[in-house]
């Protein structure tokens, strides 16, 4: 398996993973429809996806991850949001996503990112250091969910995180 950044000719294979790997999600409403290849697509018009990677093999594109950047206090504090992170159903519990996740977080550092957030399942993400902060909040969300990762060995921002208006 490849890891690469996206080219303008995955963008309608990046949609259909994304579509596939959110469908049936448990934390969507009964009989709801993702949203979350909108939501990239939003980031990825307006300018705002930081990071898009792909995981590649013989059969295609299997995974997709995005990265796009937060603000704390209404601040940009080079600080970044994972997600979403999606695995073809079919090759979930291969390690895709983790793959995606680790070189993601190496990427957002090799640019000067300071650390990440993410909203996700607490015993998935804390593998990979993910760990909630009560002093980082995501207004609505209980704060065992909302994690965090610091990059770099300095405190940590204190604050409302808000992501990108394509989350809305």
């Amino acid at each position: 398996m490849q890891i690469r950044q996206e080219k303008q000719s995955d963008v309608s294979t990046i949609e259909a993973v994304t579509y596939a790997a959110f469908e049936n999600h448990p934390h969507h409403e009964p009989g709801a429809k993702p949203t979350e290849h909108l939501m990239i697509n939003k980031l990825r018009d307006s300018n705002a996806l930081t990071l898009s990677l792909v995981a590649e093999d013989e059969t295609g594109i299997v995974g997709h991850i995005a990265f796009s950047a937060v603000e704390v206090n209404g601040e940009t504090c080079h600080w970044y949001g994972l997600g979403p992170v999606s695995v073809l159903p079919e090759r979930q519990g291969e390690g895709i996503g983790g793959a995606l996740i680790r070189q993601g977080i190496e990427h957002i550092q090799l640019i000067g990112g300071k650390g990440v957030v993410l909203l996700g399942e607490p015993e998935y993400y804390q593998r990979f250091g993910f760990k909630p902060h009560p002093q980082l909040t995501l207004q609505g969300v209980p704060a065992e969910y909302f994690l965090s990762y610091s990059l770099v060995d300095e405190p940590l921002p204190t604050g409302a995180v808000v992501y990108h208006s394509a989350f809305s």
